[in-house]
């Protein structure tokens, strides 16, 4: 009775071996399987970011397809330059504006260091600048922006001294690296719309 009982144990325990050596063969599969996952996102993320980057010599000169005249009539829209003179100058006007911004975001949104929220500064500005393009009872383009901007630069300076100083101090208080110390002060989100919950 007793060898049969310790027969029975002993089954019992290679059992137990092998379903936990089955679970962590499973589990690294997971871990292995997530991580290739993630990695094929990242990839597919990074290429069309640099696909983007890559045409933007052809986005800026799509401007040369609007006709130079005061109304440029599409099969989708009719617009009017009105104060701009002519259409093509108006477009030439407007992708010199939003293409900067289109690379500001993709700078903010992909950058990794504790200074990133500067470029919030440029990216108001540009938007800011847009917004006046479209706003035809202004007569001056690019004036007194800088009036505009104040409380955005009033938030964002101040936030980043804070944070400078606060890395300085953990400098010499020094056990940590200078990337440790940026690692720790990076806010990352997982997603997009991380990021954009971060400011609101």
């Amino acid at each position: 009775m007793q060898s049969q009982f310790s027969e029975e144990c002993c089954l019992w325990l290679k059992l137990q071996t092998l379903t936990t050596k089955m679970d962590n063969k499973q589990q690294k599969l997971t871990k292995d399987r997530d991580r290739y996952l993630q990695g094929n996102k990242s990839l597919v993320i990074g290429s069309i970011i640099a696909t983007f980057i890559a045409i933007i010599p052809y986005l800026f000169y799509l401007h040369e397809s609007v006709p130079q005249k005061q109304v440029w009539s599409t099969f989708l829209f009719d617009y009017d330059s009105k104060a701009w003179g002519d259409a093509n100058f108006a477009m030439w006007v407007l992708t010199g504006k939003a293409i900067p911004l289109f690379l500001l975001f993709i700078w903010f949104f992909t950058c990794r260091h504790w200074w990133y929220h500067a470029l919030l500064v440029p990216i108001a500005m540009y938007s800011y600048q847009i917004f006046d393009f479209f706003n035809s009872t202004i007569k001056y383009i690019d004036e007194f922006q800088l009036i505009y901007l104040i409380p955005v630069m009033a938030i964002i300076i101040p936030t980043i001294y804070l944070i400078r100083a606060r890395i300085f101090n953990k400098i010499n208080e020094a056990t940590k690296s200078l990337q440790e110390l940026e690692d720790e002060f990076k806010i990352s989100p997982k997603n997009f719309w991380g990021k954009i919950k971060e400011y609101f």
